[in-house]
C-alpha cells in the first residue's frame, strides 16, 4: 500500500459529495487533477466517463426500437451489421488506449502544446484506418452480410443499411478516439456531451427518416443508417470545435497540424497492443458462446440475457477504471509515481464497494431481475449464470482498475499477455473441461467466467505491485 500521507489525501474531501457531482457534470475545467483530494479528482472523472459508456450503448438500442416496427428481417440486419461494427469499436477503442496514455502523460508534464500535437497525429492515425473499411466495407457489404449467416432475404433487404454503416465508419472510429483525448486530458465531461448530441441527434432523426415524417423521405431500414451515421457525426463536429477551444487544457492551432512520423509510430505501438487486447476480450466470449452452443439454444439465450444484464450494471465500473487510467497517466506525467499508485488501489477500493454489493443483488435476486423473460429453461440457466458470474465480481473490481493502470501508464504490453493467458488459455479451456468431461453442462462454462476474471486480477495485482509501469516511456 500506499505512505499514510498519500493515503490521507486520497480520502479527504474538500467539499460535499452533491457538489462534486455537479461540478463532474458541468465539467471541471481549469482543474489540475495531479494535485488535492485523489477521492473528489475519481469522482469528477468516473461520473461522466460512466455517462459517457451508457450512452454509446443507447445508439443499437434505439435503432432497433423502430427498426422492429419494419419486421424481423430488419432487425436480424441490424443485429448482424452491430456485429460486425464490434470490430471497429474495438479498433476505435484499442486507438483510443494509445491516445488516452499518450495525451494524459503530456498534461501531467505540463507540456499542453505537445499534447495538441499528439491529438493531431491521433486524428490523422483514426482517419487513416477508417479509409480502408469504408471502401472494402462499402464494396463487399453483401458478400460481408452472407458471411455472417444472413439469409438471401436479409442480404437484400440489408444491404444498404450496412453499406452505409461502413462507409460512415470514420464517424465511429473518431467519436471513440477523440473522446479518448479529452478523457486523457481530464475533459471528461465534455466526451460525455458529445455523446449527448449524437445521441439526441439520431433519437430525432431516426423515425424521421424511417417513416418519412413530414418533409424527409420514407427511407426505411436505410434511414436508420443515415441517422446514426449523421448523429455521429454531429458528435464528432462538436468534438472537433471543442478542440479548438480556448477554454480547454490544450488547443489545437494550426502549427501543430503537421505530420509527425515518430510521434505517429509511437501512438500506432501503443494502439496496436490496445486493439489486440480488445479483441482477446471479444473473441474469448464468442469461444465461450461455442462451448454452450453445444447444450441448446436454452444455454445460448440464457448466457447471453445474463450477459447483458451484467454488462449493463457494471458501466459504473468502466467509468471508475477508466478515470484510474487518466489519474496514473497524469500523475506519471507530473513525476508523482506515489499519487499514481494510491489513484489506483483507491478506485479499486470505490470499485469493491459498488461491485460487491452489485454482486451481492445480483445473487440475491437472479429470478426477479430476468423475470421479463418468458421461457422457463432459458430464465432457469440465466438465473445459475447471474448468479455464478456475480461471485467474481470483489476479483473483477480491481482486475478492471489494474488492467486499465497499465494502459494508462503506457504498458500496454502487460495487459494484453494477461489477456491472452487469462482468457484464451485459461478460461476457453477451462470452460470445456468443466462442461464436458467434468459434467457441469453450462454451469461450468459460468464458473469458468468467474475463475478466469478471478485469476486475472490476481495477476494484476502481483504485477502491478512490482511498479514496473512507473518507469514506462511513453
Amino acid at each position: 500500500m500506499q505512505p499514510e500521507s498519500v493515503e490521507a489525501s486520497s480520502s479527504g474531501e474538500s467539499r460535499g459529495f452533491w457538489a462534486t457531482v455537479r461540478e463532474a457534470v458541468s465539467g471541471a475545467e481549469g482543474r489540475d487533477f495531479t494535485e488535492g483530494p485523489i477521492g473528489q479528482a475519481l469522482l469528477l472523472l468516473s461520473i461522466p466517463m460512466v455517462l459517457e459508456v451508457a450512452l454509446e450503448s443507447v445508439f443499437a438500442l434505439v435503432n432497433v426500437f423502430w427498426v422492429s416496427r419494419l419486421g424481423p428481417e430488419a432487425v436480424a440486419v441490424v443485429g448482424l451489421t452491430e456485429a460486425m461494427m464490434s470490430v471497429i469499436y474495438a479498433l476505435g477503442m484499442g486507438l483510443g488506449i494509445g491516445a488516452t496514455g499518450m495525451i494524459a502523460r503530456r498534461i501531467g508534464e505540463k507540456r499542453p502544446d505537445q499534447a495538441a500535437r499528439a491529438a493531431v497525429q491521433a486524428i490523422v492515425v483514426g482517419i487513416g484506418v477508417s479509409l480502408p473499411i469504408s471502401v472494402l466495407g462499402g464494396w463487399f457489404a453483401p458478400e460481408l452480410l452472407g458471411l455472417m449467416g444472413a439469409t438471401p432475404e436479409v442480404v437484400a433487404d440489408g444491404t444498404a443499411f450496412t453499406r452505409i454503416m461502413f462507409l460512415g465508419n470514420a464517424s465511429i472510429l473518431l467519436l471513440f478516439l477523440i473522446n479518448a483525448i479529452f478523457r486523457g486530458a481530464g475533459d471528461a465531461a465534455v466526451a460525455m456531451r458529445c455523446l449527448w448530441m449524437a445521441n439526441l441527434a439520431n433519437l430525432i432523426l431516426d423515425p424521421l427518416l424511417i417513416f418519412g415524417i413530414g418533409p424527409f423521405p420514407e427511407l426505411g431500414i436505410e434511414g436508420a443508417a443515415v441517422a446514426t451515421t449523421i448523429g455521429r457525426g454531429v458528435g464528432v463536429l462538436y468534438q472537433f470545435h471543442r478542440l479548438r477551444g480556448t477554454d480547454r487544457r490544450f488547443v489545437i492551432e494550426r502549427e501543430h497540424l503537421r505530420l509527425d512520423p515518430a510521434l505517429i509510430r509511437s501512438l500506432m505501438r501503443l494502439s496496436s497492443t490496445g486493439i489486440f487486447q480488445i479483441l482477446i476480450t471479444t473473441t474469448s466470449w464468442i469461444g465461450l458462446v461455442r462451448v454452450n452452443a453445444a447444450f441448446g439454444a436454452a444455454a445460448v439465450a440464457g448466457y447471453t440475457v445474463a450477459i447483458r444484464v451484467v454488462l449493463f450494471g457494471i458501466l459504473p465500473a468502466w467509468g471508475m477504471s477508466n478515470a484510474a487510467a487518466t489519474l496514473v497517466g497524469q500523475s506519471l506525467g507530473a513525476k508523482k509515481p506515489e499519487r499514481a499508485e494510491a489513484s489506483v488501489w483507491l478506485a479499486g477500493r470505490y470499485n469493491l464497494y459498488f461491485l460487491g454489493a452489485l454482486g451481492a443483488l445480483f445473487v440475491a435476486f437472479a429470478p426477479q431481475l430476468l423475470a421479463f423473460v418468458r421461457d422457463p429453461e432459458v430464465t432457469r440457466i440465466g438465473v445459475i449464470a447471474l448468479r455464478v458470474i456475480a461471485l467474481g465480481f470483489p476479483f473483477y473490481a480491481y482486475g478492471m482498475v489494474l488492467s486499465n493502470a497499465f494502459n494508462g501508464a503506457g504498458d500496454t504490453w502487460t495487459p494484453t499477455v494477461l489477456n491472452v493467458v487469462c482468457f484464451w488459455l485459461w478460461e476457453i479451456p477451462l470452460a470445456w473441461v468443466l462442461a464436458n468431461p467434468v459434467g457441469l453442462g453450462p454451469t461450468g462454462v459460468f464458473i469458468a467466467v468467474a475463475v478466469a476474471f478471478s485469476t486475472m486480477a490476481l495477476l494484476s495485482a502481483i504485477l502491478f505491485r512490482r511498479g514496473r509501469w512507473k518507469t514506462k516511456a511513453v
